[in-house]
């Protein structure tokens, strides 16, 4: 383990046995990541008069290049955590979620959303309710007065510029908006 590591104990005392638990653990977060920096891990046992027993909390600092990821669930109402296993693997599963993520970040893997497509009101037909709005891209969209938010349909003109949603299924004239926003 190359990682520099600190265990905490409070209202607990040192074991080595959670301290070798801990240790694999974080052995196998190398495997996931093995950019840590340091991690931190703090071991209490929570005390409360309304509960059957004393619950383990496990809380994780762990440092990596430009961050610090905190692991700090605390489910006081959870009587699995009074198993100490139980706890480690769920703070550690965490973990090795968020390491994930962040590694997935750094390699630009993080799904991005696209913004909706704009465009301007080219033809309306109000006694009919709807009308036909083309795209920045040149592409024709039909759409309906409910697909217009906060019912602004007899609000909308020739030229008014809005943003799109375009629907997956196809109306009979072409591809159509599921949603219609003006841009003020």
């Amino acid at each position: 383990m190359a990682t520099p590591v600190e265990i905490r104990f409070h209202d607990v005392p040192h074991s080595d046995f959670i301290e070798a638990r801990v240790r694999e653990k974080i052995a196998e977060l190398e495997k996931v990541y093995d950019r840590i920096h340091s991690i931190r891990v703090v071991i209490d046992k929570e005390s409360n008069r309304h509960q059957k027993g004393n619950t383990y909390r496990i809380r994780l600092f762990i440092h990596v290049p430009g961050k610090e990821i905190v692991i700090n669930h605390n489910q006081r109402d959870d009587p699995a955590r009074e198993d100490f296993k139980f706890a480690l693997r769920e703070a550690f599963d965490a973990a090795e979620r968020e390491l994930k993520e962040f590694k997935a970040k750094q390699r630009g893997e993080v799904k991005r959303h696209e913004e909706p497509p704009q465009g301007r009101v080219v033809r309306l037909f109000r006694d009919q309710g709807y009308g036909f709005i083309e795209l920045d891209d040149g592409q024709e969209i039909y759409f309906h007065r409910n697909a217009v938010v906060n019912n602004g349909f007899d609000g909308l003109e020739i030229g008014t510029r809005v943003r799109v949603h375009v629907a997956e299924n196809e109306s009979p004239f072409g591809p159509q908006a599921s949603t219609v926003h003006r841009i003020e």
